[in-house]
């Protein structure tokens, strides 16, 4: 069954103009949490010079082959089950991991495990590209952020909009290093790291 994202359809235009830039030279790239595949999609058809992996939960690979097998680009590939607390994740080495809208809805432990996954598979010099809200020591950009954290605390307790600095430590921890931080439409932010050396943490 194919499905819809009205926050992707509203954020994939501004998030194609940071790709643009920042992906100019990468071939390879792995979407963690495909969603619904939109992004795959439109991503994929405006960057044809790059291979785009889908990834999600096994339950969620139906709607996203649904887009797939409509739009039929032969550069956006069949999902991947990856599930962010694996130990192993199912592909190669890639150039760059793009990931929208996840780190404020599982636990920070996933989080790490997210990150520690994203080391395994990210080239010596590849690019990490995280969309999202995000507080900033400790403060909300916006009161309408302040209102979906609380909305997703109710939900998970484990969940919630996540600090930059604390995510920004994560990421200096495995070799990622911030080159952009880019203001988005409703209050998001597009950040940008970029792989310097090998460093791997166990996992």
């Amino acid at each position: 069954m194919k499905l819809y994202s009205e926050s992707c359809e509203r954020n994939q235009e501004p998030i194609l103009k940071i790709l643009q830039e920042v992906l100019i030279k990468q071939q390879y790239v792995l979407e963690i949490a495909s969603g619904t595949g939109q992004h795959a999609v439109y991503f994929g058809r405006a960057l044809p010079h790059l291979s785009w992996q889908t990834s999600e939960l096994t339950e969620k690979h139906e709607g996203i082959l649904a887009w797939l097998n409509e739009i039929k680009l032969p550069n956006v590939l069949p999902p991947v089950t990856i599930n962010v607390n694996d130990v192993k994740w199912p592909v190669g080495i890639v150039d760059a991991v793009f990931n929208a809208n996840t780190v404020h809805i599982i636990s920070w432990l996933e989080v790490e495990r997210m990150f520690a996954g994203i080391a395994h598979v990210l080239n010596a010099n590849g690019i990490l590209c995280l969309y999202g809200a995000f507080k900033y020591k400790g403060e909300f950009t916006s009161e309408s952020n302040a209102r979906f954290d609380a909305y997703l605390r109710s939900n998970d307790r484990n969940s919630g909009i996540r600090d930059f600095e604390n995510i920004n430590r994560l990421a200096e921890s495995y070799g990622l290093f911030l080159t952009s931080d880019v203001s988005m439409p409703s209050y998001n932010r597009t950040l940008i790291w970029q792989r310097a050396q090998k460093v791997l943490k166990p996992l």
